[in-house]
């Protein structure tokens, strides 16, 4: 590679002589070499040699097993030795090191895209703290948030509870909010929704195939793809609970419903530059119908056992059953409106009643309580035990007089019987 001296060896004698030609011939370079030299506005920058390195051959099987799998240089060292390699491990934590940045960066990274008008919704739970009741008892509240993906149409309901009837109940009063049904929704692994062995739940797919919409789940550990509802969440904390006060529930949920139609939905977003109430009219259309679906009833099922008192034990309430079924397993229903229990043993309905209205009721039928007056009435009473006790032994009895005569004695002599413990007359007696 030429030198700065030779460029400027070539500059110099060039302005002397003027001619490539002359140039070529006073220093031995190609005339074309030298047109080079001239064209360039100055000296050649130096470039350091590429050296070949010892792991090149095996830079496509680390870069793969190392992002993918994040395999430490001792793991990878040990993997490419069985395919000939003779470095040491250094060579492949240096390389290494040129792949930690794009791994984390990929790591984070987020594809944002905008879906078709009612393609999709996403949806969420959000824990917004414990509070205290009206017995003063710590309550914890969860906000359901689901929202549609193109028009950014949000729905809200706060509640006390994520079980997976509360969720379907979200999800119908959500679906009537908007008009429609999208056609897929797109959850994190919540576990209403996948199961710990991985499998969707079966009771909510088929909730989902009634309304006709399919269930997405995120990657384990990319719950920001459904980033949508994620921004809405803090949204809705920010925007309509931080520095208000509710009185209870019902109150939380008339004022989330007035704050959706009158902030959420006439604001311009920021990302589409629209108002949702505006884009939520044009993806109407291609919601799935509403009203033609028929009602879903769904029925959460609870094992328990029959108390003593011919009671059962249900959300801090307790519920008669007849007499016949203590001690034995039960099973609590509850209708989806949350308004009807139903108590079963096998497959016989047992007992039926409505839903308690609020904690520490306590629900009974009349002909459960006359039931259990008639067995405590007929119970025998307790055997006696099945031995004796006689009391037929003489008690020794000491005469009045004894005492008379113990006290007439002399002092000395009376002290003596209180130490030796002896009664008076045996003291008397040995005197």
């Amino acid at each position: 590679m030429l030198q700065t001296e030779q460029w400027m060896d070539v500059q110099l004698l060039f302005k002397q002589l003027g001619s490539i030609r002359s140039v070529a011939k006073q220093t031995g370079y190609s005339r074309n070499t030298i047109r080079k030299m001239l064209r360039s506005a100055k000296p050649p920058a130096f470039e350091k040699p590429a050296r070949r390195s010892g792991v090149d051959e095996f830079k496509e099987y680390l870069t793969q097993r190392f992002t993918e799998h994040g395999l430490s240089a001792q793991r990878l060292t040990e993997e490419i030795r069985a395919q000939g390699f003779a470095g040491s491990i250094y060579m492949v934590r240096r390389f290494l090191k040129t792949l930690r940045p794009l791994r984390a960066a990929s790591a984070t990274a987020t594809l944002r895209f905008e879906t078709a008008p009612g393609l999709q919704a996403q949806c969420d739970w959000a824990y917004c703290g414990r509070h205290a009741d009206r017995a003063g008892r710590a309550v914890s509240v969860y906000a359901f948030v689901m929202v549609l993906s193109f028009s950014r149409a949000m729905f809200v309901k706060f509640t006390t509870s994520m079980s997976l009837g509360t969720l379907i109940d979200c999800h119908r009063q959500a679906f009537a909010y908007f008009g429609g049904v999208p056609a897929q929704v797109l959850y994190d692994n919540m576990k209403q929704v996948r199961l710990e062995a991985g499998e969707l739940n079966p009771a909510f797919v088929d909730f989902a195939a009634h309304h006709g919409f399919d269930v997405k789940t995120c990657r384990v550990r990319r719950a920001r793809t459904k980033g949508k509802v994620e921004r809405m969440v803090d949204y809705v904390k920010d925007n309509l609970l931080l520095g208000r006060e509710f009185a209870d529930l019902e109150d939380l949920n008339f004022q989330a419903r007035a704050w959706l139609d009158n902030t959420a939905h006439v604001r311009v977003h920021a990302t589409t530059g629209h108002r949702p109430v505006d884009l939520l009219v044009s993806e109407k259309p291609h919601l799935a119908a509403w009203d033609s679906i028929g009602p879903y009833t769904f029925i959460e099922r609870h094992p328990r056992k029959v108390a003593k008192e011919s009671m059962v034990s249900f959300r801090a309430s307790r519920y008669s059953v007849p007499p016949a079924c203590v001690g034995r397993e039960v099973t609590v229903e509850l209708s989806s409106d949350a308004g009807h229990v139903i108590i079963r043993s096998g497959d016989a309905i047992v007992a039926e009643h409505r839903a308690a209205t609020k904690p520490g009721e306590s629900l009974t039928h009349k002909e459960h309580l006359d039931e259990l007056w008639k067995l405590a009435l007929q119970r025998s009473p307790a055997p006696l035990p099945s031995w004796r006790l006689t009391f037929d032994h003489t008690v020794a009895v000491t005469p009045l007089d004894c005492y008379q005569r113990l006290a007439e004695l002399p002092a000395p002599m009376s002290a003596a019987a209180s130490e030796s413990g002896l009664t008076p007359c045996a003291m008397e007696v040995a005197s």
